[in-house]
């Protein structure tokens, strides 16, 4: 599954200082058009990168982390 994904900067990390961001939008983007599934993630948690993003989305979807794909919207 493909999914685009707008980012909105978060707060530094408690734990590690580095920096995080939350999502705004997430849109599955399939060939028969484009879904908003934004309703599937906590707009609240900050994640430390996309990586961490395309691993709760497989575990949401009951997908392996390789059948997911990300990319950042402009």
């Amino acid at each position: 599954m493909q999914f685009e994904f707008r980012r909105h900067a978060g707060a530094p990390s408690p734990v590690t200082d580095a920096a995080t961001f939350r999502v705004d939008r997430l849109i599955e983007t399939a060939a028969r058009g484009p879904a908003d599934l934004s309703h599937l993630i906590d707009p609240s948690y900050e994640y430390h990168s996309p990586r961490e993003l395309r691993w709760h989305l497989a575990e949401r979807l009951g997908l392996s982390p390789r059948a997911v794909r990300l990319r950042e919207a402009a």
